[in-house]
C-alpha cells in the first residue's frame, strides 16, 4: 500500500502546479471519513496469525478503513526488524513478525495500518526486560550522567511503583526515538506512525494541581535549562519559564520526527494521541488554560497549526452516559474541530468504547460524525463497559459484533476512505532544515534568522544542533545565526526551498 501510495503522491506533485484545473472526483466514489481501531499490545490482537486475521475481519465489519496498532509498548517492538528490541511478551515466536503480520493481512483488504509507538512511557514491570539492549537496561537506573535517560521528579523521584518514564530534554534520548521511528518506516510498509504518550508523565505531587507538572529535573535537563536561560536555581514546577522550556522540549521532539518522516517516506502519516483531560478550552477561557497545555506540557492545537503533525487521533475518553462528562465530550469535539479549520489537518475524536454501552457509544460516534470529524474506538480489545467488565473471551466476541452492528446500521452506512493528506499530495510550501555546529561541536539552542518569501523567522536548534522551519513558501531563503556574540566569521548560507521539500543546510561556524 505504501509503495502505491508513493507512486500516486509523485504523480500529484509532478502535476501541482495544474491542481487548480484537476476534476472534481466521481460522485460514487467512497466519502473521506477517518475509521479506525486502536489495537493495544496489552490484550489480544495481534499475538498470533490467528488474532491478526480476526482482527482484519472485525475492522471490515465496523467498517474501518485505518487501524493504529500498539508496536512499540515500553521500548520493546511487536516487531522483529526494528531498533527497539523484539518484545518479551507471549506473541508467537519468531519468524512470526506481528507488525508485517497485520499489514500484510490489513493491506489485503484496503485497510491503512499505523504503527502506534509509546514515547515517553519507559518500563512498567518490576522484572527487566531480556535484552541487554533495551533502553531501561542501557539507560535506566543503572546508567549515570548524560547516559541516564530517566525523567525525574521534582522530589527526586524517577521511578513511579514500577512506572520509569524518558526525559525528552535529553539529546541522545531524542536521537533514539527519531532513529527507533525512522526504522520502522525503512523497514515495514506502514501508512503511518502514531506517537502515545508524546508529553510529560502524570504522577505529580508539589500541590499545583491539575495545571502544573512536576517533571523534568533530571541534572540533563537542568543544565539545558539553566544554559538557555542563563539562571542558576531550581526552578519550581509552577514557573512560568521553565514550563514553557518543557513544552519546547516535547514541540522539537514532535518537529523532529515529522521532519524526518518526511525525508524517510512524505507518503506516511504522523498522527498523535491529544491528551483531552477534562473540559475544553471554552470551559477554562483558552487552550493555554486546559489541562493538555498546563498540565502534561502537550500543545497538539500548536502542533497541527505549525503543520508538524497531519493528525490528532484525541483521546475524548469521557462517559456518554453521566452529564458532566458528556458536556466534557461535546466541548472537545467543539475545539477538536475548531483546531481543523484552523490548522486544515486532518482531525479525529476517539471515545472511550471501554466506558460506555453500546447505545452511548453509537451516540459520541453520531455526535463526531456530524461535525466533520474522524472516527477512532478505544478500544479494540474492549469495546463496551460490558466487554471491559467480562473476564469470559465469548462476552468480549459478542460485544464487538454488536458494536460494529449497530455503527453499521446507524452511523457508518456508506463507505469512506481515509481522508487525503492535500499538503502532501498537492503541497504549496516546503520545509528547511539543518544543523549548526560551532568548533565542530553541535550547537545547542541556538538562535537562527531565516530570511525570504514573506518575510523573516526565527528558530531555535535541539539538543543535536537541529532545526527546522515548515510551511515556507517556494523560494530562495538566507539562513544566519541570530546572534553573533559567541561566533566570529559568521557567514549565512542560502538554499532554495521547493514546495513538498526538504531543503538542508548546514553552518559550521567558529566561535569566539
Amino acid at each position: 500500500m505504501k509503495q502505491l501510495a508513493a507512486s500516486l503522491l509523485a504523480g500529484a506533485l509532478a502535476v501541482s502546479a495544474f491542481a487548480a484545473t484537476t476534476p472534481a472526483r466521481a460522485d460514487d466514489a467512497p466519502a473521506e471519513q477517518w475509521r479506525s481501531y486502536w489495537v493495544d499490545a496489552f490484550n489480544p490482537g495481534i499475538y498470533d496469525p490467528a488474532q491478526v486475521g480476526q482482527l482484519v475481519e472485525d475492522a471490515k465489519a465496523v467498517g474501518a478503513n485505518a487501524l493504529i496498532v500498539q508496536t512499540v509498548r515500553r521500548y520493546d517492538c511487536f516487531c522483529n526488524d526494528a531498533q527497539y528490541p523484539r518484545t518479551d511478551a507471549a506473541v508467537a515466536p519468531a519468524p512470526y513478525d506481528p507488525l508485517e503480520a497485520i499489514i500484510d493481512e490489513a493491506h489485503a483488504a484496503g485497510i491503512e495500518v499505523h504503527a502506534w509507538v509509546n514515547v515517553s512511557t519507559l518500563w512498567n514491570s518490576a522484572t527487566a526486560p531480556t535484552s541487554p539492549e533495551h533502553v531501561y537496561n542501557a539507560h535506566g537506573l543503572a546508567a549515570s550522567g548524560a547516559d541516564r535517560w530517566l525523567n525525574k521528579r521534582h522530589d527526586g523521584v524517577e521511578k513511579v511503583g514500577n512506572n520509569t518514564f524518558i526525559d525528552p530534554a535529553n539529546p541522545d534520548a531524542v536521537e533514539y526515538i527519531v532513529d527507533g521511528i525512522r526504522s520502522i518506516q525503512e523497514r515495514y510498509d506502514v501508512d503511518g506512525i502514531n506517537l502515545d504518550y508524546i508529553r510529560y508523565p502524570d504522577y505529580n505531587v508539589t500541590g499545583g494541581g491539575e495545571f502544573t507538572n512536576d517533571w523534568g529535573y533530571s541534572d540533563v535537563s537542568l543544565a539545558r535549562f539553566r544554559a538557555a536561560t542563563g539562571r542558576t536555581d531550581v526552578p519550581e514546577p509552577a514557573d512560568e519559564e521553565f514550563s514553557h522550556w518543557r513544552r519546547e522540549q516535547i514541540t522539537n521532539l514532535v518537529r523532529k520526527i515529522y521532519v524526518t518522516m518526511h525525508e524517510t517516506d512524505r507518503t506516511d502519516r504522523l498522527s498523535i494521541n491529544g491528551i483531552t483531560y477534562a473540559y475544553g478550552p471554552s470551559h477554562y477561557g483558552s487552550w493555554e488554560q486546559a489541562r493538555p497545555y498546563a498540565n502534561v506540557m502537550q500543545d497538539w492545537h500548536g502542533w497541527a497549526r505549525e503543520g508538524i503533525v497531519d493528525t490528532v487521533t484525541a483521546m475524548n475518553y469521557k462517559r456518554e452516559w453521566r452529564d458532566d462528562q458528556a458536556e466534557m465530550f461535546a466541548t472537545w469535539n467543539d475545539f477538536i474541530a475548531q483546531t481543523q479549520r484552523e490548522s486544515g489537518r486532518d482531525m479525529v475524536s476517539g471515545p472511550a468504547l471501554y466506558l460506555n454501552d453500546i447505545d452511548s457509544s453509537v451516540q459520541q460516534a453520531r455526535k463526531v460524525t456530524e461535525l466533520g470529524l474522524g472516527w477512532s474506538g478505544y478500544s479494540y480489545a474492549n469495546v463496551s463497559i460490558d466487554a471491559t467488565a467480562a473476564t469470559d473471551p465469548a462476552v468480549k466476541v459478542a460485544e464487538r459484533e454488536a458494536v460494529a452492528r449497530a455503527l453499521r446500521a446507524e452511523v457508518f452506512t456508506g463507505e469512506a476512505r481515509v481522508p487525503e493528506m492535500e499538503w502532501k499530495t498537492r503541497p504549496t510550501d516546503g520545509i528547511l532544515a539543518g544543523q549548526v555546529l560551532i568548533d565542530g561541536r553541535v550547537a545547542d539552542q541556538v538562535a537562527l534568522t531565516i530570511t525570504g518569501p514573506g518575510g523573516s523567522r526565527t528558530v531555535r536548534t535541539d539538543g543535536d544542533g537541529w532545526f527546522a522551519a515548515l510551511k515556507l513558501a517556494p523560494g530562495r531563503y538566507k539562513v544566519k545565526i541570530a546572534d553573533t556574540a559567541a561566533v566570529r566569521g559568521v557567514r549565512p548560507q542560502h538554499v532554495v526551498v521547493d514546495a513538498g521539500e526538504v531543503a538542508r543546510v548546514e553552518l559550521s561556524l567558529r566561535g569566539k
